[in-house]
């Protein structure tokens, strides 16, 4: 009896992992995610989805977010600049493996406040687009080490921002900040780099 069971278990299993069903990928460290050869092409990726780990859609002309993107549930490193990306749709917390995130010069105006559920996510490039708000989420990425944020229209930061514990380095140049701004923030991340241009004299 024991040996039917175990004989169907096994049966099942080989059936679901040939199916995918069951296709999980480890995360892979930051060396080893930066080496891999990404795919290229979305048409190509959408052909084996579960295999899908490094994606680069630079300068493909995409006038959204392609929702297909979040086929790949073994995503761990997405990069989208130079498109013309508005926003990043609310299902983007969908990509749980996501270590890597780069969607710089595409006219982002909005991130949402799910991008918060991108746990493994450790680094995030928006610069030089048209952000003018840190949504409350943004300080729930409690892996994030890198945040480059370079020539935005920010106005104001969270108040979750003292949760990036890990974050080590982030960029906020070209971005109009006053003085007592930029003193508070450093406070709040005592343990981060923080990269301002020279204070403004206005008023947030």
């Amino acid at each position: 009896m024991f040996r039917t069971y175990l004989s169907l278990l096994i049966t099942v299993i080989v059936y679901l992992l040939g199916t995918g069903a069951m296709a999980q990928v480890s995360l892979l460290d930051s060396a080893a995610l930066y080496k891999l050869e990404p795919i290229t092409d979305l048409q190509v990726a959408l052909q084996k989805p579960d295999s899908v780990i490094k994606l680069v859609l630079r300068k493909k002309h995409f006038k959204q977010f392609p929702m297909e993107i979040l086929a790949f549930k073994n995503l761990q490193y997405l990069d989208i600049s130079k498109n013309s990306i508005t926003e990043l749709p609310d299902s983007i917390g969908a990509l749980k493996n996501l270590q890597h995130l780069a969607c710089s010069k595409t006219g982002l105006q909005r991130i949402p406040n799910s991008i918060g559920q991108l746990k493994e996510l450790r680094y995030l490039n928006v610069n030089q687009n048209e952000i003018v708000v840190l949504p409350y989420g943004f300080g729930k990425l409690s892996k994030l080490q890198v945040a480059d944020l370079w020539s935005n229209e920010l106005d104001s930061f969270p108040t979750s921002m003292p949760e990036l514990k890990e974050l080590k380095w982030m960029d906020l140049r070209n971005i109009l900040i006053p003085q007592n701004k930029q003193d508070e923030l450093q406070k709040q991340l005592p343990h981060t780099r923080i990269y301002f241009s020279p204070p403004c004299k206005c008023s947030w």
